[in-house]
């Protein structure tokens, strides 16, 4: 449990909130959601103990184990990846290494006590299936075994994020802490999470822009607005209703107060000078100084929502684009191969896909900014795209100095200063706003000026990469809307469900398999294929499934075990395979039972009095060498349990 007394922080004369009293409980998940700015991250950060509050009290029990998703990579850079997933659980990992450090020293002098301390530790910590729980964690965040013991500095930025992600989920902690864990995931990462969090005992607090994964995942929301905190029980959506339905009632009551002071004033005004009346006008007045002194008005939200009106100059020709045997590789690495799609006018097609697969690479060369390195693109009648970057910075130019009013006039120089400003009023550009550099905008600020360069520009193609980063919850929602109106041709890259639930008529999914193109909803198209391929834990077993029967097939052939033959040679096949399953089984009982009598003995802390240096290090080296046994043992079993399956499905008895 966390529990805040009286919470305040300020910024100078900028209060982002105060008076707050609320608590965290074990086995909940709350959603962190605000306006841009409102103090989200800053309240994370006073919990995670990384920054003191201006005012009021934090209560975190001296026991309770904290999971914080920092961004901190650089120090890890030639630590392997599995190792770096191994730290997120540090009293563990310290005894891991000292237990090792004191092993290799054990030729020049040992210390039996020490030894007996740490391996009693890390058994209580279930510490030797650590790195069995890291690789798996690793794995359903989208990074393969096969680069586990690489160093972090082979991954690009998103994935090192990943890595640390992995770091604080691997830990097993008591509590979790995510600032945007869904930035730089693709949509099975982001499935993955959703489950792992469901299944997860603890509390949970997570700040994230993810309509669709604030409702999966969470159980309460905590909304920052007004300079508070209020929880509120439910997801996301079930928040919106309660908070809208809430602020009307305030509203209705503030509206009928109000009209109760001016009934009481009309009558104060009509016989305030009657001496009959005058009693009765006195004592409304009062009557109207005590309601008045009770009314407040309803407070201004944080919240702002800005305006995105996308409009076409002329329409296209029916085909707007036609790509043909596209393919693009960077250096050895062959992102796109083949590539052929028509895109016709109305078109509102999401491209869909696992990071690196090709789909920003795809974007890029119909824009125009890369070139295809064989292929071609090419643009139908009147066609007049307009280009969203993903790196958004690099766009309008990072280190720029040019400020945020000259740059949209830029794009419309035939304008006069008031277009301009009412441009950039639309998308929350006001007063100083206007003044601000390029170089000094947040993401979110970036993003509203192209959106409004766009605007402005009246494509009629619209070529959106990842529209949705850096946009807080209500730009995301009034993008939509914005979209939505559009008249024109869309085509956007995003991982955001909700998003491209509500926008896409037709969907392009980019896998290594090759390309599905589905004309429909996404909701239509989930339904036509199936939800697996969004499901993380589903593709790692299918892949599995795959190569275990792919071995097994292998195995046959080169063995002549009965491929091709008759169902009497089918029959023992099964026989011999059930008979085989039999004997792994026992042996993995036995090699599990030796484990165990061997973690009983370390636990025995008069063993190392008895055991000389030696001795120990022999049987942690049995210990070891059982382990990897049993993985093997393990992995040989599902292989003869997947060939039995697969003839018994051919209908051998």
């Amino acid at each position: 449990m966390i529990a805040v007394s009286d919470l305040g922080k300020s910024y100078g004369p900028q209060t982002l909130f105060e008076g707050v009293s609320i608590q965290f409980n074990p086995g909940n998940r709350y959603g962190l959601v605000g306006a841009n700015g409102s103090g989200k991250s800053t309240f994370l950060r006073i919990l995670a103990g990384e920054e003191p509050p201006s005012a009021g009290t934090v209560a975190i029990p001296k026991r309770l184990r904290l999971g914080v998703l920092r961004q901190d990579h650089f120090r890890y850079e030639q630590v392997p990846i599995l190792e770096v997933a191994m730290m997120g659980h540090a009293e563990v990992w310290r005894a891991i290494t000292e237990k090792e450090e004191l092993l290799a020293r054990a030729g020049e002098s040992f210390d039996a006590d020490r030894y007996a301390e740490l391996e009693e530790l890390i058994l209580r910590h279930d510490g030797y299936t650590l790195e069995a729980r890291a690789g798996e964690v690793l794995e359903g965040l989208g990074i393969p075994t096969e680069v586990h013991r690489r160093p972090l500095a082979t991954l690009s930025g998103g994935f090192k994020l990943r890595v640390l992600l992995g770091q604080v989920l691997a830990a097993g902690p008591d509590a979790l802490l995510l600032d945007e864990p869904t930035n730089h995931l693709d949509i099975v990462s982001i499935r993955w999470l959703e489950k792992f969090l469901a299944d997860y005992r603890g509390l949970a607090v997570v700040i994230s822009h993810d309509h669709r994964f604030l409702d999966n995942v969470c159980t309460h929301i905590a909304d920052v607005d007004y300079d508070a905190i209020t929880i509120y029980p439910g997801n996301y959506t079930a928040f919106e209703e309660a908070k809208a339905a809430e602020r009307e009632r305030r509203g209705k009551e503030i509206a009928q107060r109000e009209k109760q002071i001016a009934d009481h004033q009309a009558f104060v005004d009509r016989f305030r000078y009657k001496a009959s009346k005058a009693r009765q006008a006195q004592s409304r007045v009062r009557m109207i100084e005590k309601m008045a002194a009770g009314l407040e008005p309803l407070p201004q939200s944080s919240r702002r929502y800005p305006r995105f009106v996308f409009k076409q100059t002329r329409p296209s020709g029916k085909e707007v684009l036609a790509i043909e045997g596209l393919a693009k590789s960077y250096g050895s690495n062959r992102v796109l191969d083949g590539v052929a799609l028509t895109l016709r006018r109305g078109d509102r097609m999401a491209i869909l896909g696992p990071n690196g697969i090709g789909k920003s690479t795809l974007l890029k060369i119909a824009a125009g900014v890369v070139p295809a390195d064989a292929g071609k693109v090419e643009w139908g009648y009147e066609a007049r795209p307009g280009y969203f970057a993903q790196d958004h910075r690099e766009q309008l130019g990072a280190d720029s100095r040019q400020t945020v009013e000259a740059n949209l006039w830029e794009t419309c120089p035939g304008e006069p200063i008031g277009f301009v400003r009412a441009q950039l009023g639309a998308v929350l550009f006001s007063g100083d706003d206007v003044e601000k550099q390029l170089r000094s905008l947040s993401g979110g600020e970036a993003a509203r000026l192209l959106f409004a360069k766009l605007a402005v520009e009246k494509p009629n193609v619209l070529l959106l990469d990842e529209p949705t980063n850096h946009l807080d919850l209500e730009a995301i929602e009034a993008l939509v809307e914005g979209l939505a109106s559009y008249d024109g041709t869309l085509v956007f890259v995003s991982h955001d469900r909700w998003f491209v639930s509500r926008l896409a008529s037709r969907i392009l999914e980019l896998t290594p398999a090759g390309i599905n193109d589905y004309h429909g909803t996404y909701e239509e198209y989930l339904e036509a294929c199936g939800d697996d391929h969004l499901d993380a834990e589903a593709v790692l077993d299918k892949a599995r499934r795959e190569k275990r029967r792919q071995k097994a097939a292998a195995k046959r052939s080169a063995g002549g075990d009965g491929a091709g033959a008759g169902g009497s040679d089918d029959r023992n096949r099964i026989r011999d395979l059930t008979a085989r399953r039999d004997r792994l089984t026992a042996e993995i009982d036995k090699t599990e039972a030796r484990i165990g009598e061997i973690n009983e003995t370390f636990c025995d802390p008069t063993y190392f009095d008895r055991a000389s240096p030696k001795e120990v290090g022999k049987l942690e080296a049995e210990q070891k060498k059982l382990a990897a046994r049993v993985e093997e043992l393990m992995a040989e079993w599902e292989e003869v349990e997947t060939e039995i399956e697969e003839l018994a499905g051919a209908g051998v008895a």
